[in-house]
């Protein structure tokens, strides 16, 4: 094992990461602490806490260490260590009797006491720091934080200070990224030790975690395969000179019905934007009227496009504002696109009836690719589920839903999960806030059909990672208190696409 450790930067992202689970980060650690000597890895590891710490909080010279009962606390103390001995002014609160700690973090708290590290057992009364070091919990958070660990959590949040988490944030659980209480802390940095978890990532992840770094502490996690991956950037899909129009694939929406013909729209374009060659409105309100923005968009009727050996050709982007009436169509839309990606009404009317959910199962048996584009409340109603349970843990259940429907899921929200049947689940790394605005998930819809249009043999998981991660970098380039409307959204993923 490497005696050195090099702390990176994760976000914003130039390359995929591997993802590991509570579990799975539990057996890289303890295969680690097996082959190196007695304390050297949490010795390391708060080295490692420190040299952040001065790097992000320069001018700070007056710390406040909060260090919980397990090694996470231990990993603190050394922190304290180190900067004490730079000339700062540390201050511990340590949550538990020395005596109780596990035997490296005891090891780290005598070496503590022997560099003049003052140590008290209680709260500070007034938190008035330039950087609050949270060693809480760490991974060794499963539960609810106790009361007087949810009390330091409470002090550190209402610091006003920045916030350096050790690991990841204390009350965030490193598999799901929901909380595992009422509090946990508000980070502005957060140091993931070892293996990046995948709840830095997805739920309340990004809003607790603040910037990640990783520090590998120089160990070799390559035996252990990856709970998750955290998406890379959008592959770059150059084209040649000689393509034409009928090289870029057709694509037909269809949606819009009475009142929401605006979907439809709206995806028709962004699949437009995205590059298909010709793309088909299929407008379930029946109108024909051409889009005064963009005319290169062509009416068509149900009845005209929605022929057997059309749709065998075509991407078909199925279910934006399409109300009740795309019931109806679904039937021979999953018996004959091509590729369809189901979204909004379509999949709620697949939770609804079993036997088109029979049909959606069967497309991939017969050699028909699927993508399914579910915000949470959908999902869960097709897992028969609370919306709030499919949020408690989403990777698990964007992996289960893909395994019911034998199709590509895309589980958009806060880190949105794509997961398909037989491969490592994603988490997309890009996005804020600014995506919250109507319309934002028919733009992605039409997107990716414009996209997969293009590229019919590329793995539906990969494209569908593509498309979000476009998605969410488009997001990125403007003032995230901002909402970012959806008709703006396809001209700033254009741009993204122009940068990526």
């Amino acid at each position: 094992m490497s005696t050195e450790s090099t702390v990176v930067p994760v976000l914003p992202s130039a390359r995929a990461w591997s993802l590991h689970d509570l579990e799975a980060s539990r057996r890289i650690e303890h295969a680690a602490l097996r082959n190196t000597a007695p304390h050297a890895l949490m010795q390391r590891a708060g080295f490692a806490v420190a040299r952040l710490a001065v790097a992000v909080a320069p001018g700070a010279r007056r710390v406040w260490v909060a260090a919980g009962p397990g090694n996470n606390g231990g990993d603190g103390l050394v922190v304290a260590r180190h900067l004490h001995q730079l000339g700062w002014s540390v201050r511990v609160s340590l949550l538990a009797a020395p005596e109780a700690l596990p035997d490296d973090a005891r090891d780290a708290h005598a070496q503590a006491l022997q560099a003049g590290v003052s140590i008290e057992p209680g709260l500070p009364s007034s938190v008035e720091f330039d950087l609050c070091i949270d060693a809480l919990l760490g991974l060794g958070g499963r539960r609810r934080p106790s009361d007087a660990i949810a009390a330091a959590i409470r002090r550190m949040n209402d610091s006003g200070a920045p916030i350096l988490a050790i690991d990841l944030p204390s009350g965030l659980s490193a598999t799901t990224g929901c909380l595992l209480g009422e509090v946990a802390v508000r980070a502005t940095h957060t140091l993931s030790l070892l293996t990046l978890k995948p709840g830095l990532f997805t739920a309340h992840g990004r809003d607790h975690c603040g910037r990640v770094w990783l520090d590998g502490l120089g160990v070799d996690t390559g035996s252990e395969p990856p709970s998750a991956r955290l998406a890379g950037p959008a592959a770059r899909r150059p084209r040649a000179h000689a393509q034409h129009k009928g090289s870029f694939g057709d694509v037909a929406v269809v949606g819009g019905a009475t009142g929401m013909s605006g979907a439809a729209m709206l995806a028709s374009r962004a699949a437009l934007a995205a590059g298909a060659g010709r793309v088909y409105v299929v407008r379930l309100d029946g109108r024909l009227d051409p889009d005064p923005l963009r005319p290169e968009l062509m009416p068509r009727t149900p009845a005209d496009m929605l022929q057997p050996d059309r749709l065998a050709q075509a991407t078909v982007v199925g279910g934006c504002g399409g109300g009740d009436a795309v019931r109806e169509h679904l039937p021979v839309l999953l018996h004959h696109a091509a590729r369809l990606v189901l979204d909004a009404d379509a999949l709620n009317a697949v939770a609804a009836e079993p036997a088109l959910r029979a049909a959606l199962r069967a497309r991939q048996a017969r050699g028909r690719r699927t993508i399914a584009t579910p915000h949470p409340l959908e999902a869960a109603r097709l897992l028969a589920l609370a919306s709030a349970e499919v949020q408690d843990d989403r990777l698990a259940h964007a992996g289960s839903l893909a395994e019911q429907l034998q199709c590509t899921v895309v589980l958009k929200g806060s880190g949105t999960i794509v997961a398909t049947p037989g491969e490592p689940v994603s988490i997309n790394p890009t996005g804020n806030a600014r995506l919250g605005s109507a319309g934002s998930g028919d733009v992605l819809a039409g997107w990716l059909g414009g996209l997969w249009a293009q590229h019919p043999g590329q793995p539906a998981q990969r494209l569908a990672s593509d498309a979000v991660w476009l998605h969410g970098r488009a997001a990125e380039s403007g003032d995230p208190a901002q909402p970012l409307l959806a008709g703006d959204l396809i001209d700033a993923m254009v741009r993204a696409q122009a940068n990526a």
